[in-house]
């Protein structure tokens, strides 16, 4: 997961960066460092984008690239 796709998954749903923390049972300075571009243990960065998913982001890597997330479709 890019920074730019955490930061943009979490304004999708309307998190602020606690509230991600929170879900991702991290230190809302550890969302910050990762949106900043610092680098973050492997598991870390799995656990931030392991909440999003559950929130509700799909993650898009595709030809176009990376970087792009959607809201699945909620059924």
């Amino acid at each position: 997961m890019l920074p730019i796709q955490c930061k943009m998954a979490r304004v999708a749903l309307g998190l602020g960066v606690r509230d991600l923390a929170a879900l991702a049972k991290v230190a809302p300075a550890t969302v910050s460092r990762l949106e900043a571009g610092e680098e973050l243990k492997e598991r870390t960065v799995a656990d931030i984008r392991a909440a999003l998913e559950s929130a509700g982001i799909e993650f898009i890597n595709n030809d176009r690239g990376e970087g792009v997330v959607k809201l699945r479709a909620q059924t």
